[in-house]
């Protein structure tokens, strides 16, 4: 009897062994093991099915990916700078929410404000670094541009989500590629004297929808914070006296007839001459000097 249920045991356990999958094989009916995509695409359980179909880029894909899309319609690698439609609306653009949003891109004096120079216009504010210096984004935001220009040299553009962009030019070297995603104080570049220039300098530059904003409408350069959380851009923002114009400054606190001079590329003793004033003479905040 014992022999016999032995040869019972051993028959049943070589029936079992022989449903076990060969050593090295898959087991396909075990739970979270091999399956068929096939079944997934039957019910419904979240693969992509048509896989031609995923390589489909889609405007949802655009608006979720690239800063301000909804604003610009594109993304254009190769343009620095495409000037858009006059603004005719006041757009209300939020900076930042906290300290962190926002930094200078580098700390040093401005050379050349934004405005006419030698009867052409400027569209940036130039800074006084050293070859070699790191140069930081201004917010955060998107590499739209990462290449060398014959004007700018080795410059980066930035788009933000607001629809800002920011441009950094003259770099010596760049340290980031079209597509890089950059925090505010993140090193774009290390500063040079590359493209167009003499010295060593950061062309830098703010634009909306490719129109230009002086650079010190946002940030007190001297401080090297944000003037304020909001800018509201109009039809204003983007004028710009041009060479020969009547125009007049208005006195900020601080201001000097050499840093007006700078600002507006008028020399001092032409100021002096049309507002019949001396280069001795106190400024007060908020007079309206005539510069044309």
């Amino acid at each position: 009897m014992t022999g016999k249920m032995n040869s019972i045991a051993w028959a049943l356990g070589l029936w079992a062994a022989m449903q076990l999958p060969a050593f090295g094989q898959e087991d396909v009916s075990a739970i979270g093991g091999a399956v068929d995509s096939e079944g997934y695409e039957e019910t419904g359980a979240g693969l992509i099915v048509d896989e031609e179909a995923s390589d489909i880029w889609t405007a949802a894909d655009s608006a979720f990916h690239i800063p301000a899309y909804a604003t610009y319609g594109d993304w254009n690698t190769d343009q620095i700078f495409e000037r858009r439609p006059a603004v005719t609306d006041t757009i209300d653009l939020h900076l930042a929410w906290e300290d962190c949003d926002h930094y200078m891109p580098i700390c040093g004096r401005i050379t050349s404000p934004f405005g006419i120079r030698h009867g052409r216009h400027h569209y940036g504010t130039d800074l006084k670094l050293q070859t070699g210096d790191p140069v930081m984004s201004a917010f955060a935001g998107k590499v739209r541009i990462s290449r060398y220009h014959r004007e700018f040299g080795n410059v980066v553009v930035v788009r933000h989500p607001n629809g800002l962009e920011t441009l950094y030019g003259h770099m010596s070297k760049r340290l980031v590629d079209v597509g890089d995603e950059v925090e505010a104080g993140d090193v774009l570049g290390l500063g040079g004297s590359t493209g167009r220039s003499t010295g060593s300098h950061l062309h830098f530059e703010t634009r909306y929808l490719g129109h230009p904003i002086d650079p010190e409408k946002l940030f007190d350069m001297e401080e090297g914070v944000l003037r304020a959380n909001r800018y509201s851009i109009n039809p204003r923002t983007f004028h710009s006296p041009t060479s020969g114009s009547t125009s007049s400054y208005r006195v900020r606190k601080g201001d000097t007839l050499y840093a007006i001079s700078r600002r507006t590329g008028v020399p001092v003793a032409s100021i002096c001459k049309i507002n019949k004033i001396s280069s001795r003479s106190t400024l007060r905040v908020g007079q309206h000097l005539r510069i044309r």
